[in-house]
Parts: structure tokens; C-alpha cells; sequence
């Protein structure tokens, strides 16, 4: 299958660094997408909670195979497989992926930052990295959806350290001077939407302070030709299987295999990042 981005999203991406695609998953595959995270007791063992500066909690779990759960196979479906090689100019593997779940009035903040920022210190030499977030539940400026600096990626890399609470976040100088010249976006989407975005796209996101949930899952990928020159937390270049798009559907509400080991009880940072701001 080929990219779905049409010339004019492929010259918005190079533009702003990020393209909503809406209805990435229609709601049959978004629903079994959503009850499989919601009741596979493997995630959920594996949850962990990441504080903002007011305390307030993200629930998070993290996993770096894609596996042959329905969310396995979303992030290996050809529809964002074969989009990310587009964007990032080649064969891509996958980097890992993570379900982010904002509670109602209670969800955390995540501050300034970009997926680089953190990523460049796991030796990963190139920013031919990308993510996509698929929204599980309605994403608005009442329950924190994500927003972006439109165009900040072709700012480069900014130096990132620990902020006040847990979170590690970029230099907040270098952030305020963006916010100066680049517009800020509130990426509002609905259940399937998905954002495709560069790995030095600055965004944050809002407490959750509204009675509706919040969840997003996020599919990570790194160029095939961008192995990392050291061995860390997230994999090292393991060739992809792509699945055809139908498989989704196909594959119902299936959960990871019993025994799963792919999925880490809590994301490490590199000593590197231990500087504060």
C-alpha cells in the first residue's frame, strides 16, 4: 500500500512537521483497538505512573515489539507502515510504543518536549525517527490533547533535562523563544484519528481537568539505516513484518500472548539528561 499522504500532506509535513490523518482506524477497529488495551492483563501489569510539577498523573505502559495483539498489529498494518517509510525516506523499523491515559480531572501535564530530545541519547545519530498517535477516546482542549509548535522541527534538537516534578523536558529558554515565532496548535481529534509527526516536533500537553478520559496510544519508528550505536532500553534495527491493513479486523479483540516479556514496568532516561533547568 502506498503512503497516504497525497502531495499536498507530504508538502505539509515537510512544512510543519506533522499531518492529522482522520479516520486512520474507523470505529469497528478503533473499538476492538480500545477494549483490547482496556482488558489485556499484560499492559495493564505493566502500567506506571509519570508525575507532573503539580504532582498529577500520567498512567503509562510502554512495550518494544509490536507483537500480534490487534495493537501489534495496527502498528505494523501497511496504512502507517508504509506512510512512516514516506515520511522517513526508507525502510523503518519499530522503536517502540506506548499508551499514554489521562484520567478524568485527574490526568497529568506533560511539558515541552521533543521525542529526540530524549531518543539522540539513546545512540540514535539521525532524527529519521517519527511517531504516530492514534487517539482511543476523543482528544480536546478540555481532557489535555496534545499541542504542537507548527514547524519546530526544522529548529533542530534542543537540550533537554530534569523540570520540576519527574518529567525531563527542553530548555525552556530556547522553548519561550519558539513560542515567539511559531504557531501553537491544539491537536483536537476523534477516536481513529491519527497524528504522523517528526521526532523534533516540540509538544506538550494539559492536565486533564474534564470528566471525560483521555487515552492515546503511540506507534514509534526509526529508520532502518539509523541503528543505534548503543545498546539501550528501546531495539536496536529488528526487521518488521508488515501486515495488510485488513488484519486489524480480522484479529478482533485479541490480547497479548500470555507471558508477554516486551512490555517494561517503567521508561528509564539516560544519565545524560540528568541536568536541570
Amino acid at each position: 500500500m502506498p503512503s497516504l499522504f497525497n502531495p499536498a500532506q507530504r508538502a505539509e509535513y515537510e512544512r510543519d512537521g506533522y499531518v492529522i490523518v482522520r479516520g486512520l482506524f474507523d470505529t469497528e477497529e478503533i473499538g476492538l483497538m480500545r477494549f483490547a488495551m482496556e482488558q489485556d492483563p499484560a499492559l495493564r501489569d505493566s502500567l506506571y505512573d509519570r508525575k507532573d510539577a503539580e504532582g498529577k498523573s500520567t498512567r503509562m505502559a510502554l512495550w518494544n515489539h509490536p507483537g500480534e495483539s490487534v495493537y501489534g498489529l495496527a502498528a505494523r498494518s501497511r496504512r502507517v507502515v508504509d506512510t512512516m517509510e514516506d515520511m522517513l525516506g526508507g525502510e523503518v523499523y519499530h522503536y517502540h510504543s506506548k499508551l499514554t491515559a489521562k484520567e478524568p480531572f485527574d490526568g497529568g501535564a506533560w511539558e515541552w518536549h521533543q521525542d529526540y530530545g530524549y531518543w539522540y541519547h539513546n545512540g540514535c545519530m539521525y532524527p529519521y525517527m517519527g511517531s504516530v498517535m492514534v487517539a482511543l477516546d476523543r482528544a480536546n482542549r478540555e481532557n489535555g490533547c496534545l499541542q504542537v509548535l507548527r514547524g519546530s522541527h526544522l529548529a533542530g534538537r534542543v537540550d533537554h533535562g530534569v523540570l520540576p516534578g519527574e518529567q525531563v523536558g527542553a530548555d525552556m529558554r530556547r522553548v519561550a523563544q519558539m513560542k515567539q515565532q511559531l504557531e501553537l496548535v491544539y491537536v483536537e481529534l476523534e477516536p481513529g484519528d491519527g497524528l504522523f509527526f517528526h521526532a523534533n516536533v516540540m509538544h506538550r500537553s494539559d492536565q486533564n481537568r474534564s470528566p471525560n478520559r483521555r487515552w492515546t496510544v503511540l506507534f514509534c519508528f526509526n529508520a532502518a539505516r539509523n541503528n543505534p550505536y548503543l545498546e539501550h532500553h528501546h531495539p536496536q534495527y529488528t526487521p518488521l513484518v508488515k501486515v495488510d491493513d485488513n488484519a486489524v479486523r480480522k484479529a478482533g479483540a485479541k490480547l497479548a500472548p500470555e507471558g508477554s516479556a516486551h512490555f517494561r514496568k517503567k521508561s528509564a532516561n539516560p544519565p545524560e539528561l540528568a541536568r536541570r533547568f
